[in-house]
């Protein structure tokens, strides 16, 4: 009938790799003689092909008449031209969209806005505003990172974030007023940077308490690139539910004398007992809940001490 035919053909153009991707492909017809090739023998990208290569990458959406334009005239494939089209492309409020599809996902915050593992009855000052407001600090981090060039390094070293003044009474920083967001310096405050990070720190941790395991991880894998196996099936999983910071550390520290543990546990671990100073939901906390100082110190397989953010 007509609603199973044309199901067939809807299905048949959205399962088709050219619907899904934005894919260059050397043409089946043609002059051969007609094609431009770099110096290493690859199809060279007409003007079209990297206007919309451009635009999909920064903004994740067709080119704009400008953008268009010095396709059509071919002037794009000039280096000149491209730096100042990739410049203003990022200029937009659309390259906003580079943080999302990029750092988001590399990052693992794309999805924060919508993130409901904290338990909200031991947190409730964890509510969907200040949930949004992190992440949209870290979306106005990394979109102000690549629209001005800054150093990559300041992921993990940059003494600055975006806050608004509900987000900043939240994190304990003063002088920050209105619903604006704005670039703050928070070094002072022990934040700055990705690690710093509301999105990132309640992300990592368990609905009622922090997770060095978790954090150490991500910190091994994400951000470093380092990959981890996975857990030995004969090793039972550590039960963290009950166990306060200090016998928390013991547990690990216990968890590390099984060989089958070790490896990766040597690695992570300490890590993420250098983030411990940050409670489930972000804040910088000095002391635990009963009052004992925090301990955020940590010592990698090769001597390396580490000490909190430093």
């Amino acid at each position: 009938d007509r609603e199973s035919a044309a199901r067939e053909v809807l299905v048949r153009v959205m399962v088709s790799p050219h619907f899904l991707f934005k894919a260059e492909t050397v043409p089946a017809t043609g002059d051969p003689s007609k094609f431009t090739l770099t110096d290493d023998g690859d199809l060279r990208l007409t003007a079209w092909e990297v206007a919309s290569r451009l635009s999909y990458f920064l903004w994740s959406s067709m080119p704009d008449t400008e953008l268009r334009r010095v396709a059509a005239d071919g002037s794009l494939l000039k280096p000149e031209i491209l730096v100042a089209q990739s410049k203003r492309l990022l200029k937009d409020p659309r390259a906003s969209s580079l943080a999302h599809e990029f750092a988001g996902q590399w990052l693992k915050f794309g999805a924060f806005d919508q993130h409901d593992g904290v338990d909200t009855k031991k947190f409730p000052e964890m509510t969907p505003e200040i949930r949004a407001d992190m992440y949209r600090e870290a979306m106005e981090f990394f979109t102000r990172l690549f629209r001005e060039d800054r150093k990559v390094m300041d992921v993990v070293t940059g003494d600055t974030t975006f806050l608004n003044e509900r987000l900043a009474k939240f994190y304990g920083v003063p002088g920050v007023t209105g619903g604006e967001f704005r670039e703050v310096k928070v070094v002072e405050y022990h934040r700055g940077g990705l690690l710093g990070m509301g999105a990132m720190l309640t992300k990592t941790s368990r609905p009622h308490r922090t997770s060095p395991v978790v954090r150490g991880d991500y910190l091994h894998t994400v951000v470093l690139g380092n990959t981890s196996p996975p857990p030995p099936a004969s090793v039972p999983k550590l039960d963290e539910s009950s166990l306060k910071p200090a016998s928390l550390r013991e547990a690990l520290m216990r968890h590390r004398e099984d060989p089958a543990c070790s490896v990766c546990h040597e690695r992570i671990d300490p890590l993420g007992f250098t983030l411990e100073s940050y409670d489930p939901i972000g804040r910088y906390r000095p002391n635990d809940d009963s009052g004992t100082a925090i301990d955020n110190t940590g010592a990698l397989s090769d001597g390396t001490e580490l000490k909190g953010m430093e």
